[in-house]
């Protein structure tokens, strides 16, 4: 029941990628020490009354407006605040992906801010301070569950500055999705060795002047022209480019040679064999049912198979 009612607030919030925490979405209870706190001034109270004790009346009001100027600036600390979530970058299911929290703040230094997930546990909360007219960045990891193109969960920001007497918190949908590629096989066979159609070559992708378009490690021995100065300036690697008789040593990543029969068994296959050919810097086509994509440099192919790899069928059906 209480996770059906959770369900049911969660999903009357807008999703946003920009959150600003106003008195409209903020929260604010006695935390277990608040009420505690609040058993022992009626204690202090009643005692002071039946023993006629004016010290025991001062001490009793000093400390009930101490706990009222703490709600106010427990409930402070986290007004006016302005949150933002980065892009997530793609991740693969069952691993732990980290998201990127932004927070601005344009007042005063606020303390011991919590962000963590709605339903997650709360030890796995982390804090942070925010400076005055400033920004702070909080690391959230999360493991996707699945493949596909996922809604990011449900984020919880609280506090308990200063005191620790109440807690104020805010809900916040993020509107960002992730994409979730499948989880690699553990233990996945060798890439299959099987290269092209009838000749033994497969379709390549070529360049404006005709040759192909790819690259490999460098050999000793290749001939300076044959470098990639580009990628060579980018990254600091050493790479060739290959020509068009590469073509021939173009393999083929095929749903119909993963021989399992669980569509996301083989899919997880799919998904270490392209992760291999991406080590090892293969020229290699791609096929799935309804999808065929031409042999291309597994820099630029890699993404793509592993996108349409999270996104089957959809991806085929769209």
């Amino acid at each position: 029941m209480r996770s059906r009612l959770r369900a049911w607030l969660e999903n009357r919030l807008p999703r946003s990628d920009s959150w600003v925490l106003t008195q409209r979405n903020l929260y604010i209870l006695p935390t277990a020490a608040g009420w505690g706190f609040c058993g022992t001034l009626l204690v202090m109270l009643l005692a002071s009354i039946n023993y006629q004790l004016n010290l025991g009346y001062g001490l009793t009001f000093l400390l009930g407006g101490a706990a009222l100027v703490s709600m106010h600036q427990t409930h402070g600390n986290l007004r006016r605040l302005v949150l933002h979530i980065k892009a997530p970058a793609p991740a693969f299911a069952g691993e732990s992906a980290t998201l990127e929290v932004v927070l601005d703040n344009a007042h005063g230094e606020r303390f011991g801010i919590g962000l963590g997930w709605h339903d997650g546990p709360r030890q796995e909360i982390a804090y942070c301070d925010v400076p005055a007219q400033g920004q702070a960045m909080v690391h959230l990891r999360w493991a996707p569950p699945r493949r596909g193109l996922l809604n990011l969960p449900t984020v919880v920001v609280a506090s308990h500055f200063p005191l620790g007497l109440f807690r104020t918190w805010t809900v916040w949908r993020p509107a960002a999705t992730m994409l979730v590629y499948p989880a690699p096989e553990p233990d996945a066979p060798p890439l299959p060795a099987s290269t092209g159609g009838h000749d033994g070559q497969w379709p390549a992708r070529r360049g404006a002047s005709g040759e192909f378009d790819g690259v490999r490690a460098y050999r000793r021995g290749d001939a300076l022209r044959q470098l990639v100065w580009k990628k060579v300036a980018r990254t600091g690697e050493l790479v060739s480019r290959e020509d068009a008789g590469s073509a021939s040593r173009a393999i083929r990543i095929d749903a119909a040679d993963a021989g399992l029969a669980d569509v996301e068994a083989r899919l997880s296959r799919l998904t270490a064999w392209v992760l291999q050919a991406q080590r090892q810097g293969q020229v290699f086509a791609f096929v799935l049912p309804g999808l065929n994509l031409p042999a291309a440099p597994a820099d630029e192919q890699a993404p793509q198979a592993l996108q349409a790899l999270a996104l089957w069928p959809q991806v085929v059906r769209a």
